[in-house]
């Protein structure tokens, strides 16, 4: 009982702390899940069904709250800012569906994926769906650059997994081959969604720019969360302890502490949990070891690094609600514990 009340205190706190960061945008984020909602629509029995599946948990909305945010910066919340913002939650979307097929995944925020409950053949069609779902989303806008960003992103989405394929191939530990890959497979889309958002809501080249790379480190902020989360038991995440190295990734910690240990049995370890022929015996030893040898302290010290870069970006934003919701923002992605 305890528990279940310790969840819902937290349910609660992060429930306030979202309502707080999206203040200047309320209003817009209604209209913009009516339009997110009438995009997914079908006719089709099977894809309704896993549609319906896929968007049961909805997140946190954290990508198009920066869109909208970053177009109040500019000017106003317009209808092609919220159209753009479909198109890129939904092509987010379609990468977490592809994605679980790519690591044959069976759980997606906290509930069975789309390949498990059908298979991957339907997770395909139904992640192919929603790209095409973002394309029209994206195409109502009528402007040539975002459309051109969108298709950038989707390329740089896909460069980044491929990317993350064949670091199974290596026998070398690089931090800078971590952050190449999390800059294209995370980074990217919150700073397309910054990007975006300020261009639509007319921002000046100069806070265009500078709002992308605030997007990018929160982006970073945000991989770097994630990657904390799989080495932490307490936490709860939706995937087991240890999910990243069962699927073959060596996150930043591991890495990290991979280096410091300089202990040929743990490289011998992490090198079989990039070829996936890690036992979990051997998984279970490389966690213990990334939390012996200061792993996940070292990636916090790194994310409060990014963290400080990007709010002192905002700094420079003329409009002082904007920049308190994006300092909320970014703080949230550093702080958050679901």
């Amino acid at each position: 009982m305890r528990h279940i009340s310790s969840t819902i205190y937290i349910l609660k706190t992060i429930s306030a702390v979202l309502n707080t960061i999206r203040k200047p945008i309320s209003s817009a984020l209604e209209r913009f899940d009516t339009i997110y909602k009438d995009a997914l629509h079908t006719d089709n029995e099977l894809l309704a069904a896993a549609l319906a599946h896929v968007t049961r948990k909805t997140g946190k909305r954290m990508r198009p709250t920066l869109v909208m945010l970053c177009a109040r910066e500019g000017g106003e919340v317009s209808d092609n800012v919220l159209h753009a913002a479909a198109g890129l939650e939904l092509l987010h979307l379609s990468s977490l569906v592809h994605d679980d097929v790519v690591d044959e995944s069976d759980m997606r925020r906290g509930q069975r994926s789309v390949n498990s409950l059908w298979d991957n053949k339907a997770a395909v069609l139904v992640g192919d769906f929603i790209v095409s779902a973002a394309l029209a989303e994206v195409a109502r806008t009528r402007n040539a650059d975002v459309v051109e960003r969108v298709a950038w992103l989707g390329q740089t989405l896909a460069d980044g997994e491929l990317e993350q394929l064949s670091n199974t191939q290596r026998t070398t530990f690089s931090e800078e081959g971590y952050y190449r890959v999390i800059a294209k497979k995370t980074a990217a889309l919150f700073s397309s969604c910054a990007y975006i958002g300020a261009l639509l809501g007319g921002a000046d080249a100069e806070h265009i720019a500078l709002l992308e790379r605030f997007g990018h480190l929160a982006g970073l902020c945000f991989q770097l969360r994630d990657d904390i989360f799989d080495l932490d038991d307490t936490m709860n995440v939706g995937k087991p302890t240890g999910n990243d190295l069962q699927e073959g990734k060596l996150t930043l910690p591991v890495l990290h502490a991979v280096t410091e240990a300089a202990d040929p049995q743990l490289e011998r370890i992490a090198l079989k949990v990039r070829a996936r022929e890690a036992s979990k015996l051997e998984i279970q030893e490389l966690v213990d070891a990334t939390r012996t040898y200061g792993g996940v302290a070292y990636a916090n010290g790194e994310m409060e690094r990014l963290r400080l870069e990007a709010v002192e970006l905002l700094r420079q934003l003329r409009d002082v609600e904007v920049a308190s919701s994006l300092k909320l923002f970014v703080d949230f992605v550093v702080e958050r514990n679901l």
